[in-house]
């Protein structure tokens, strides 16, 4: 029989190690979330009026600077990228051409060296199969990775949709068609299976990225979904760049053209502001190699 201490010194060993295996969560300085917010509302009012009050945001910066230094380079990262991707009408937007290689990224000239891997962005399932959708942004992949065999491949994207039984997954559907139907090596592709939005989407998917030591990525989805999904990728990486010292750069996109039916043009702006300002507002965990996604 176990004595007192014994029961003791396990269960305490046992609280330990679930502890180490949680995710670290960010959250920003208390006193900057309302700060963050004001900047989120700020960058969205810059696209739908035509342009940014860049003085007003700087001092908005120099505010949330001057209460943490952490906090200053997030924001000054998501603030750069949102003006490069959603208010720059140079934003240049690579699209696949249903060719089996990805014509427009070869002759891009993006650098796609080191570690690098195409991050495949999910969609609804519908009766627990992918949509034509879903295997447009899929054929997109599967020509990228055909044209940087080095590359590996993130599909993302949990168990959606009514009427579906098995539970598939987005990601598990999109890596078997992209393994038996493109011809990708299985190898190749991680999913990340339980994400229902694009921002746990990165959020999850970082976890795969670190684990894979990978240092940077491409951002494969339809065209309408493309600055919705980089921006939030972005500040995803700017947070873990900032807190746990782990970079990713985001080297380019890459687009599937998507059914005009299937776009909403006048809402993405929107939904990219929410949730970007979920971010500030909830924090997202940061993963170390090994750990499991909640």
């Amino acid at each position: 029989m176990k004595t007192v201490k014994q029961i003791t010194a396990l269960m305490t060993a046992l609280l330990m190690l679930f502890t180490a295996a949680q995710a670290e969560r960010w959250m920003p300085a208390e006193e900057n979330a309302p700060r963050l917010q004001q900047l989120v509302v700020m960058l969205e009012e810059a696209v739908t009026s035509g342009g940014a009050d860049t003085a007003a945001i700087d001092l908005l910066l120099e505010e949330i600077r001057r209460e943490d230094a952490d906090d200053y380079a997030i924001a000054r990262a998501v603030t750069d990228h949102w003006y490069a991707v959603m208010l720059d009408p140079g934003y240049r937007m690579y699209q696949y051409r249903d060719e089996d290689r990805a014509v427009e990224l070869e002759e891009s000239g993006l650098d796609f060296g080191g570690k690098h891997a195409f991050v495949v962005l999910g969609y609804q399932l519908e009766d627990g199969e992918m949509k034509p959708e879903l295997n447009g942004r899929c054929d997109a992949a599967a020509a990228a990775a055909r044209t940087y065999p080095d590359s590996c491949v993130i599909t993302t994207g949990g168990v959606t949709g009514g009427n579906n039984p098995l539970n598939h997954s987005e990601a598990g559907e999109m890596k078997k068609y992209l393994s038996a139907k493109c011809g990708i090596d299985d190898s190749r592709i991680f999913a990340e299976e339980k994400s229902k939005t694009t921002l746990q989407n990165a959020e999850f998917s970082f976890r795969i990225l670190r684990e894979q030591g990978v240092g940077k990525i491409t951002v494969v989805t339809s065209d309408y979904h493309q600055r919705w999904g980089q921006v939030v990728f972005n500040a995803v990486a700017a947070i873990y760049a900032q807190v746990a010292g782990y970079r990713v750069e985001i080297v380019g996109n890459y687009n599937f053209r998507a059914d005009p039916d299937n776009a909403a043009p006048e809402s993405y702006v929107q939904i990219t502001a929410s949730q970007l300002g979920s971010v500030f507002r909830k924090g997202i965990n940061i993963y170390r190699p090994g750990e499991q996604t909640e």
